[in-house]
């Protein structure tokens, strides 16, 4: 750090005002952010290779004379130890997609947007990076080949599918890692490959539209474009939509035809597809590593979905020709710690038992659908509650911040009549004045039809909590009717069990679950 700091004030000519050092990532490399009397910051680094800072510093500079989206260097010391670039901020794509991963793969436009943007843009490093580009630069080696491939290969083998205990013949698939390195290589590149092509790797620059500036390209050599592209769209824990997956796919396969002629169609798919492969087997290893080994849950947790990734494409065998590769992946996906993320239906120890957890007809380029966090945890609980609009709405304590709020001031109120003032909606005075002015029945009839609608679908997805409010301006009347009656009609048809809570009167109320109720109707 000492010298790092000597470093800066060789290059600015003062002490940083202030150094702050940043979260740390997957490398050895440790990151400072140094920031002047002016607040003008700059990022520096020490590493502990000077070959791989080598690399970096020679791509950065390379790509910057090319005026490629990447940061500048901007002093460097003696042993290359050291150097100093230009600060691209904080918000990386990883950051500003998040809304979406942890939504199960539902992104939004503006999420979308970011990604298209991101893709486009990955062409113009691959090849006009590779423009007069010296690969003799590159760490650990300069060009993507069958040794480095087998290298990966056998690094899935001995850290994740040894570590799974699955019974294999060790020849017999050495023979199919040799054939997949054979086929990986079989096409001479003279691309850029980034080699970690990934949204953490990935900075955004600006306010209303962000432009993707790329980080952390120090491993990059030349190679075959389709790797990065496997990389970052098949990244397990972001979970793209098959149909946003190809949708940028179409966005990469355009503009990368700005830069060269690419292989048509049918072919550029078949090859992209043998790379993902590859790609899910190379992170799989890494994950083992990680994550079995040295014990990091981030990479455990990963695992599962890179599961499920290797299964879809096992489904589909014509463009995979190693019968016992994929035999042995096969039996892999199906042992008993893997096995569970591909049940879509479980029977639970309280009795009830969740559906299908993909109720929706999707269109067939869709491809299978993701699950949020909250799909399978059953059975429903659903919520009703009457409040006064004077004393605020009530609070989802469930922390889903869903449900609905009905408003029953339109509707003939009997709190303006004396003889109802002091009744409630739960006294059949009030019932009968309601009813028979026939108001609250039309509108309950409207979200009768909602409810119904909702609940099913929750049942069927797995999901626990659901809360319905009816508010009026006093909470004594309408309200107090029409929660009582939502939730006895729920209760009814549905046989789960339903809390009520007249909040202003104080009242609640437990109408509990069928015993024969299997959530499944």
């Amino acid at each position: 750090m000492e010298q790092l700091l000597k470093l800066y004030q060789n290059w600015r000519g003062q002490e940083p005002a202030q150094t702050e050092k940043l979260p740390g990532a997957g490398s050895n490399r440790a990151y400072y952010r140094l920031t002047d009397n002016d607040g003008q910051s700059v990022i520096g680094c020490v590493g502990t290779s000077r070959d791989e800072n080598h690399a970096f510093i020679y791509l950065a500079q390379h790509f910057t004379l090319r005026r490629l989206p990447v940061p500048k260097v901007l002093a460097v010391s003696d042993d290359e130890l050291r150097y100093l670039q230009s600060d691209l901020g904080s918000t990386s794509l990883f950051d500003a997609i998040s809304g979406g991963r942890e939504a199960g793969g539902r992104y939004t436009v503006a999420e979308q947007q970011l990604l298209r943007r991101t893709i486009r843009e990955l062409p113009n490093i691959q090849f006009r990076g590779a423009r007069g580009l010296d690969f003799s630069h590159c760490y650990p080696q300069p060009d993507f080949n069958v040794e480095g491939v087998l290298f990966d290969l056998n690094y899935f083998k001995y850290c994740f599918l040894k570590a799974s205990e699955l019974d294999f013949h060790e020849m017999k698939l050495e023979a199919d890692f040799r054939l997949l390195a054979k086929d990986l290589t079989t096409e001479s590149s003279d691309s850029f490959l980034y080699r970690d092509f990934q949204a953490r790797n990935v900075m955004l620059v600006g306010e209303d539209t962000p432009q993707p500036f790329f980080i952390d390209f120090q491993g990059g050599r030349r190679g075959p474009f389709y790797y990065d592209l496997a990389s970052f769209l098949w990244q397990a824990s972001a979970q793209y939509p098959d149909k946003l997956r190809h949708e940028l796919i179409d966005e990469y396969y355009e503009a990368a035809q700005q830069f060269t002629e690419m292989p048509k169609r049918d072919l550029f798919d078949s090859r992209l597809r043998l790379f993902v492969f590859f790609r899910t087997l190379q992170v799989l290893g890494a994950y083992g590593f990680r994550g079995y080994f040295e014990r990091k849950q981030h990479f455990i947790k990963s695992i599962p979905p890179a599961i499920q990734n290797l299964r879809e494409l096992l489904q589909s065998p014509a463009d995979l020709p190693y019968p016992y590769l994929c035999d042995v992946l096969r039996r892999l996906c199906q042992l008993p710690q893997y096995h569970h993320i591909e049940v879509v239906a479980q029977s639970r120890s309280d009795g009830y038992k969740t559906t299908d957890l993909n109720p929706y007809n999707a269109h067939p380029k869709d491809g299978p659908a993701t699950f949020s966090k909250y799909d399978a945890q059953g059975p429903l609980v659903v919520k009703v509650f009457s409040f006064s609009y004077h004393k605020g709405i009530p609070e989802d304590e469930s922390g889903n911040g869903g449900g609905y709020v009905f408003d029953c001031r339109s509707t003939h109120n009997p709190g303006r009549y004396e003889p109802y003032k002091k009744l409630t909606g739960l006294d059949e005075p009030v019932i009968r004045f309601l009813e028979d002015d026939g108001e609250i029945l039309t509108f309950l009839d409207s979200v009768y039809k909602l409810a119904d609608a909702h609940v099913q679908r929750y049942i069927q997805r797995g999901f626990t909590s659901l809360m319905f409010c009816f508010g009026c301006t006093g909470g004594q009347h309408r309200s107090v009717y029409s929660a009582q009656h939502l939730a006895e009609h729920i209760h009814s048809k549905f046989g789960i069990e339903v809390h009520v809570c007249h909040r202003e009167q104080n009242i609640q109320q437990v109408l509990k679950a069928n015993a024969t109720n299997s959530q499944a109707s």
